[in-house]
């Protein structure tokens, strides 16, 4: 066992932990990625750009789908003229190259939690830099994750029908079979969920790298019709066509920004490949793939005005068209499934730095911990995306509700950057402002751009994400009030530990660990267990887990023993926000380890259960605590939940009013 000092985001005595409180049932919880996220990394680069093309870009490789044709139509209402394609086509060039090549691949990138990404990732990188807890930053913190959430269930759904609905090009009288199709495929996509994904998902990198070569070779066909398009990379077009336009324009901000949709998952993926295969395949297939797409269906709208209806399509011949959108439908899957497994990692993420409450998670595959399901996120996502496809009915009239949740988490992304560039890295303020201003400046357009489709629509995925960010912020509200209460009833546990030396109570046999989330108290179902049943254990283990606000955890690290008498000793489990917190696997690691021996069989785990009511505050406040108590009642049983041997673990139950 190794000795170490309190660290950032350790839970110290008197202070209520941020990952959550053990004795209520309301704790800590589990990883993004796994365990064994930077496992990966032992195979070569260019297998990890492989699996990088069919993980992180399948969102933003379906978005030529739709992206183009939903930014030309604003300007086609009056007819389309050749300035204006080429200035459409130019916004979505420098649009790609600004937000995805530049915020995300060359720095976003290299801003990693110990290898990790994703918006609670940074969120924990900038809490340690900045070296104590911030409403703000948590807040943001909050904001990103909600609206990630908003985002993950309408993604599967237009990416899903905007494939099927190609079908209706090769079949014209499919076009009633287009929603059942797509339900269908969605069901089967989420049904399959709980069986794991790993025996496909090999498939997923040749198979999107198969998508991103045809959609490449699709347009520079159309090129080769006329390569006059490719003056578009002038970002004078651009700027012309914003001048020229006006209101016009900024509606077709708000369209050009689904081509960059799923552009947050270079980040929120890193863990899993690492920064430099993720930018490999950017720059060496995805980024050429997707301009020569975007340039191929402007040449096409040009030659053929007609095209505008379905560009992507019609950029090949009729010979070709069903294996297109039978290869269309593969990715949109691919892509729906990355958005499924960025779910389950973001809820772990959030179980673990306590804006959720714990959920049963199962792991599907035995070798690799990132494999896992969630049951309830399953239901619910199923249902959201169900509701999306039957409400709006197409492709074209979810496009008017997809972008807010997008770009509000670039934002958020933006932000946290700044803040953790200034901290952390330690870089002037002038710098990171000249570097981030023009950044925020262009998101806070296209979202502002994005506010035009609430009437449409929009307001969807804004009331998703405002639902999810009370929901998280009634939990870590819940939790901080829960422990502030139980901590004016707290019994000193030193003192505690001596007087019980010279207690009378009867002894028996083996080894009792009581769970809490306050190493320097006494746990409550140890005090209940003295006054209800009158024994004491010949050993007592107070045990504590603790989230890290790093993704993983040394092995050497994860445990930390310290005796304190004959009786009482104290011992901490540390997981990293990434981690499982499998107290069995770290107990029998321990046990390896000088200074704690028990036998298994012997040993009883004691759990405290409080049961949380309403008390008689009025207000928002008593709303907040209403769902709070209603969250309660969601939490996986602790004992699941850190994987305690069920049949030697009791529970002890009190009552507490918030």
């Amino acid at each position: 066992m190794t000795m170490r000092k309190s660290g950032p985001g350790e839970t110290a005595a008197g202070a209520a932990p941020e990952s959550g409180f053990t004795e209520t049932g309301l704790n800590d919880g589990l990883p993004a990625h796994g365990d064994d996220a930077h496992g990966p990394r032992r195979h070569g680069l260019a297998a990890l750009a492989l699996g990088a093309i069919g993980v992180v870009y399948g969102d933003i490789g379906t978005s030529p789908l739709y992206a183009m044709r939903e930014a030309l139509r604003p300007v086609a209402r009056d007819g389309l003229d050749r300035a204006e394609v080429l200035g459409v086509i130019s916004i979505l060039i420098w649009t790609l190259t600004l937000i995805v090549t530049v915020k995300y691949v060359l720095f976003l990138l290299r801003a990693d939690n110990r290898g990790e990404g994703g918006v609670l990732a940074l969120y924990a990188l900038t809490r340690l830099a900045i070296g104590h807890r911030s409403l703000p930053v948590l807040g943001l913190a909050i904001a990103g994750a909600a609206l990630f959430f908003g985002d993950a269930i309408i993604t599967p759904a237009i990416s899903v029908l905007s494939a099927v609905e190609g079908i209706g090009l090769v079949a014209p009288h499919f076009e009633n079979w287009v929603l059942p199709v797509t339900v269908g495929i969605l069901l089967g996509l989420f049904v399959v969920q709980q069986h794991g994904t790993h025996a496909i998902s090999a498939w997923f990198g040749p198979i999107m790298a198969l998508w991103f070569v045809v959609m490449g070779a699709t347009g520079a066909t159309q090129l080769w019709h006329d390569p006059g398009v490719l003056v578009a990379f002038s970002p004078a077009y651009a700027i012309l066509f914003l001048l020229h336009h006006g209101v016009v324009a900024f509606i077709v901000m708000g369209a050009v920004f689904l081509a960059v949709t799923g552009a947050e998952a270079l980040y929120a993926d890193l863990g899993h490949f690492g920064r430099r295969p993720i930018s490999l395949a950017w720059f060496a297939l995805v980024f050429p793939a997707l301009i020569l797409n975007y340039l191929g269906q402007g040449a096409l709208v040009l030659r053929v005005p007609e095209a505008i209806e379905n560009p992507f399509f019609l950029m090949v011949s009729p010979q070709v068209l069903p294996f297109l959108v039978g290869l269309a439908t593969a990715a949109t899957v691919i892509a729906a499934q990355a958005v499924i497994t960025g779910a389950y990692s973001m809820t772990r993420a959030a179980i673990q730095l306590g804006l959720l409450p714990r959920l049963a998670i199962f792991h599907t595959h035995e070798a690799q911990s990132g494999q896992i399901y969630i049951p309830s996120v399953t239901w619910l996502l199923l249902f959201g995306v169900t509701a999306f496809v039957l409400a709006f009915g197409s492709s074209e009239a979810l496009a008017s509700a997809y972008g807010i949740a997008v770009t509000g988490a670039m934002i958020v992304d933006t932000i946290l950057a700044i803040l953790f560039a200034y901290r952390g890295w330690r870089w002037s303020l002038p710098l990171v402002l000249a570097g981030a201003l023009p950044f925020l400046a262009l998101e806070g357009t296209f979202f502002l751009s994005n506010l035009t489709k609430v009437p449409d629509g929009g307001y969807v995925p804004v009331a998703l994400a405002l639902t999810f960010a009370l929901l998280m912020a009634s939990w870590w509200r819940g939790v901080q009030h829960a422990f502030a209460r139980s901590h004016k009833d707290r019994v000193d546990l030193d003192g505690f530990a001596k007087s019980m030396l010279k207690s009378s109570a009867h002894l028996v046999p083996g080894t009792a660990f009581f769970l809490t989330s306050d190493p320097q108290a006494v746990p409550p179902a140890l005090l209940h267990n003295l006054k209800h049943n009158r024994v004491l254990h010949e050993r007592n283990v107070i045990l504590t887990v603790v989230t890290e606000r790093v993704p993983h955890v040394a092995p050497e690290d994860r445990a930390e023993y310290a005796p304190m008498n004959d009786r009482f000793a104290r011992l901490t489990l540390r997981f990293g926000f990434m981690e499982t917190p499998n107290i069995t696997r770290a107990l029998n690691l321990a046990r390896r380890e000088e200074g704690l021996k028990f036998d298994v069989m012997t040993t009883s785990f004691f759990l405290g259960r409080r049961k949380v009511v309403a008390g008689t505050r009025k207000g928002m406040g008593r709303v907040l605590d209403r769902i709070f108590i209603a969250l309660t009642r969601f939490a996986a049983d602790p004992s699941d939940y850190y994987f305690l041997p069920r049949d030697r673990v009791v529970e002890l139950g009190t009552r507490m009013t918030v």
